[in-house]
C-alpha cells in the first residue's frame, strides 16, 4: 500500500468486524475468461467463512463452485471522504452435509427472492485465504462505522 495515498490498512479482525456488519456485498468470479462482479446477499459462518445462497441450477453456483474467488464490501462517505473496504479472498465450495445445509438455512443469508425454505438453493460458502481491509480517515468527518 502507498503510505501516501490516504488509506489505512486495517487487522484481519476489524475487517472481518466490519465485513459482519454489511448487508449486501459483491462476489468477484471468472465469466468467459473475464472479471464479473455480482452483489450478492450474504453472511459470515462462524467469525470468517463468507456464506452465500444462490438458486442451485443458477450459473453463479455453476461458477463459484471450487475456484478461488474475491468477495468485497465496503462502506462510503464520498463527501465526507471517509470510509472503508474489505476484501475476502479463498476457495468457494457448494455445502454438501445435509446437516449444514439445515443449519444455514436456519442460520444463514435469506435469498433475494426465492420463499424461505426453498428446495432449489443451495449455499455457498467462500473460506478466508486472504483478508485485507483499507480505511480511508484522513477526510473531514469521523470514521464510517456500521
Amino acid at each position: 500500500m502507498n503510505a501516501h495515498d490516504g488509506f489505512d490498512e486495517l487487522g484481519r479482525q476489524e475487517s472481518l468486524r466490519l465485513l459482519s456488519r454489511a448487508p449486501v456485498g459483491r462476489v468477484i468470479h471468472t465469466r468467459r475468461a473475464l472479471p464479473a462482479v455480482l452483489p450478492v446477499r450474504f453472511c459470515l459462518d462462524g467469525d470468517s467463512a463468507v456464506v452465500l445462497r444462490a438458486p442451485a441450477r443458477s450459473e453463479l453456483v455453476r461458477a463459484l463452485d471450487g475456484v478461488v474467488v474475491a468477495f468485497e464490501v465496503d462502506e462510503m462517505d464520498a463527501g465526507a471522504r471517509v470510509g472503508w473496504s474489505v476484501v475476502v479472498t479463498g476457495r468457494a465450495t457448494v455445502v454438501t452435509s445435509p446437516d449444514e445445509h439445515e443449519r444455514l438455512s436456519r442460520t444463514g443469508p435469506r435469498s433475494w427472492a426465492a420463499p424461505p425454505g426453498d428446495a432449489d438453493e443451495v449455499f455457498v460458502r467462500i473460506e478466508p485465504e486472504l483478508v485485507t481491509g483499507r480505511e480511508l480517515t484522513r477526510g473531514r468527518g469521523a470514521r464510517v462505522t456500521p
